[in-house]
């Protein structure tokens, strides 16, 4: 079984792939989506959970995504599908880092993405690309919280303190307009969630060629979360505008 997936079996209980709520979500999608006529883009989509949401919010919004995996975004087609929204969806198998649109865009969000563009401020930069005057930007990154241990940052990336990260943002001319920190029950619901229903498929499947494996990927995590970055890893996601 590749890594797409068991993301996918994974997230199948949590298809926010971050560790969000759904209150957290739909607070940062109002405040990013004031009039409800938008045009969203996500870049690095993945399953188009944010636009789902986005779009089934009422309104008039438009949305596109795009990402690189063709699994993810045939799910994402048909749940827009099934929710009726599928005529204001458009999506694109591509790099995100490569996308280019002739129009752009007023909401442009990515969260949980930021590693598929080099960080924090690589992702930024492609936004700005398909900003709108006056819109605005939803991303979401790590951020150490504690000091990390060298697994944490082997696992996970090489991510600033809280404030910093807010600095970086704010000298590359972004200003936050709101933001989540996320909890630590979010933090450990999503944990929870990845790797609960990983192991749950394996064990409802002992006689799957792939049950052993998934098994023994679900507890490795687990097990790297518990021991390696649980006390260190934080998640912020900044809703941001652009610094006149």
């Amino acid at each position: 079984m590749n890594r797409e997936e068991i993301s996918a079996i994974a997230h199948a209980g949590h298809p926010i792939k971050a560790p969000l709520d759904d209150d957290a979500v739909r607070r940062l999608l109002d405040k990013g989506l004031p009039r409800g006529d938008e045009r969203v883009l996500d870049l690095g989509c993945g399953s188009g959970e944010w636009l789902l949401r986005a779009l089934a919010a009422g309104g008039d919004v438009h949305a596109e995504g795009v990402d690189i995996s063709a699994g993810d975004l045939s799910r994402a087609r048909e749940a827009a599908v099934r929710a009726g929204v599928g005529k204001r969806l458009v999506l694109h198998e591509q790099d995100a880092a490569d996308f280019v649109s002739p129009q752009p865009f007023d909401l442009v969000l990515s969260v949980g993405a930021a590693h598929a563009f080099g960080g924090l401020l690589p992702v930024l930069a492609a936004a700005r690309t398909h900003l709108a005057p006056g819109g605005r930007v939803l991303i979401g990154d790590g951020f150490w919280d504690r000091t990390p241990s060298p697994e944490a940052v082997g696992m996970l990336g090489d991510f600033a303190g809280l404030a910093t990260t807010l600095d970086l943002v704010a000298a590359d001319g972004w200003t936050p307009v709101h933001g989540h920190i996320s909890t630590r029950r979010e933090l450990d619901d999503y944990e929870w969630s990845c790797w609960g229903t990983l192991a749950g498929w394996a064990l409802d499947r002992p006689e799957d060629p792939d049950s052993a494996g998934v098994l023994a990927t679900a507890a490795t995590r687990r097990s790297e979360w518990l021991h390696s970055y649980r006390d260190s890893f934080g998640f912020i996601t900044l809703l941001l505008r652009r610094t006149p």
